[in-house]
Order: C-alpha cells, then structure tokens, then sequence
C-alpha cells in the first residue's frame, strides 16, 4: 500500500509517493510554467495521473492521495482559495482530482496545516500534542494542532498569522497582507529594505549599488552576514516581530513547540535564539519556559509529507 502526497505551490508541484510507515519511495517536482486558473487543476491531476500509473508498475498501488494548496481549503464544498495562483478564489479542486482519481480517496487541505502535519508525522513534531508550524516565506502562516488535532477555525481560516497586528498605527500597506507579513515575511525583509534605504541617505553600503525594486530577502541575508549595517537593521527588526509573533502565540496556545519553516528559515535559522531572547520580553512568563523553538525538521518537503499524512488519516477514516 502507498500514500500519494502532493504540494502545490505559488510557482511548482512538488508530488511524492509514501509507504504508511512514511517511508519516501519517489519524490517529482514540476514547475507550474505561469500556469492559471484551470489549467493549474489540470496540471495536477495530470500529475497524479502519472504518479498512478508510475506507482502500479513498481508494484506501489496508491491506495490514498492527500493534497496541500496554498490558501484556503474549505472542508464544507471542496474549493479553494488560492491569492498566488490566479484564477483560484473558489475553485472546485476537489471534484477535479475525483474524477482523474476514481475509487481513490482524495483529501485537500491548507499549506499550513500540512507542514504542522508532516512534522508531527516525521518532523521535529513528533509526539507533540500541542505545537505550531510558523511558516515564513513569501507570506507567513501558521499550522496549529491544539489535542492532536489541526484547529481550523469556523470557516478554515485560523492560523493566518501574517495579520496579527504587531504594529501602530493601522496603515493602508497592511490591507493587503497584513501587520506582521509586511514587516517579517521574506518580501516583508526586501521592503523594509527598500524603505531603509529611502531615508538613510547617508548609507554607502553593499546594497546601494543594487536596483532597490530588485532586493529580495536573500540579498539582505547575504549582506547581513557581510557585516552590513543597513542589513543589520532590517534583520534585527524582523528578529523583534518574530519575537513578538511567538510571544502572542504562546500565551494564546500554550504549545509545546513552536516550529520555524519556510524560505526564509532557511538562512534565518540562526536567529532562533534571538527570536527567544526577544519573545520572553512579551510572552506569558509560564508558558514561554514550556516552549522549545526549532527548526523544521522536513524543510521544504514538509508540505508533501503533511500531505501524505493527510493522506493516511483520510484512509483511515474510511
């Protein structure tokens, strides 16, 4: 038997086949191309189409497939909101992968909630019962399993952390994506950037002579670690908001864990410590002593193992 776990991202499908034992046997990534729209769920589920059949001849027999999208999985009607992926603000994905999937169980859920699985699963989760998935990249999310179980909220929305207001006063740029994401997400880092940049007129350091629309988080952190000051500075405030972030975190949800993925975590790993250093200036005093922050232990790949595991739970229910 064999679990068939697939992650859809903003740019590429990363799709990978498990044994229960959540063993890897094969792992595909494909880029999307620019793909929108219906063409995306076409894509996919030319994608499974493929893994099936890959997997019958290796004697592999998928017997589940769980999926992880970027946005909102709506577990009442099977759609999904996607921002990144154009054309996406209700679409039937679910319906889609059962046709091409037949007698296969199909289960669908958010990013987010799938990294928090896959490190329960295999990751640095594992025998937590209470524990956070905060993934900082492009965006920021969060997956959350309070009891074991992933909280999703009324309408499947909970863990959308890159709008918790860290900030004052309210601004017109935080509409968009939120407080926290504008400040401390990887394009959060590139902007806070430019912006340092404006107003310090005086500043001659490594990231003058770039193209300030052209910045991006990996340019900061590579000048960071060159010893420049302007970088200094935007990494040290994104190090406060992290810190922030994980204090309201724990208060909220007393975790045993508090998980860091994502692009950005990443070359950001080594703030960790600093992250807790900052966070114990505003946490509930009990609870920030219960909570360990690490690293992801899945890296990129949590995703596709929360799907896989998304997978098994989904047969399991059967």
């Amino acid at each position: 038997m064999a679990l068939l776990g697939i992650d859809l991202g903003a740019t590429k499908l990363a799709s990978a086949i498990f044994n229960n034992d959540g063993k890897l046997i094969h792992k595909e990534n494909a880029l999307l191309n620019n793909r929108e729209g219906s063409a995306v769920g076409r894509f996919i589920t030319g994608q499974i189409s493929g893994l099936l059949d890959f997997a019958e001849v290796k004697g592999d027999k998928i017997e589940s497939i769980g999926i992880s999208v970027p946005g909102i999985s709506n577990t009442g009607t099977g759609t999904v909101w996607a921002p990144n992926i154009p054309g996406w603000t209700d679409y039937p994905l679910l319906s889609e992968v059962k046709k091409s999937a037949g007698r296969i169980p199909v289960a669908v859920d958010s990013d987010r909630a799938c990294c928090i699985l896959g490190e329960s699963w295999q990751g640095n989760a594992r025998g937590c019962r209470d524990a956070i998935f905060v993934a900082v990249g492009t965006g920021i999310g969060a997956g959350i399993i309070v009891n074991g179980e992933v909280l999703r909220g009324s309408h499947d929305v909970a863990g959308a952390v890159g709008w918790m207001a860290l900030n004052r006063p309210f601004t017109n740029s935080y509409i968009e994506c939120g407080c926290f994401e504008y400040h401390a997400s990887g394009e959060g880092l590139a902007k806070v950037t430019r912006q340092l940049l404006d107003s310090e007129k005086d500043y001659n350091g490594i990231l003058k002579v770039k193209e300030p629309a052209n910045i991006s988080s990996h340019d900061v952190f590579e000048a960071y670690e060159a010893g420049d000051p302007l970088a200094d500075k935007a990494v040290g405030q994104a190090v406060v908001y992290w810190g922030m972030a994980v204090a309201n975190l724990v208060s909220i949800f007393n975790p045993e864990k508090i998980i860091f993925g994502g692009g950005v975590f990443g070359p950001a790993s080594r703030f960790i410590p600093a992250i807790m250093e900052e966070a114990r200036k505003w946490a509930q005093p009990v609870g920030i002593n219960q909570v360990s922050l690490e690293l992801s232990g899945l890296g990129s790949s949590a995703g596709v193992y929360g799907a896989a595991f998304l997978a098994l739970k989904n047969l399991n229910k059967m």
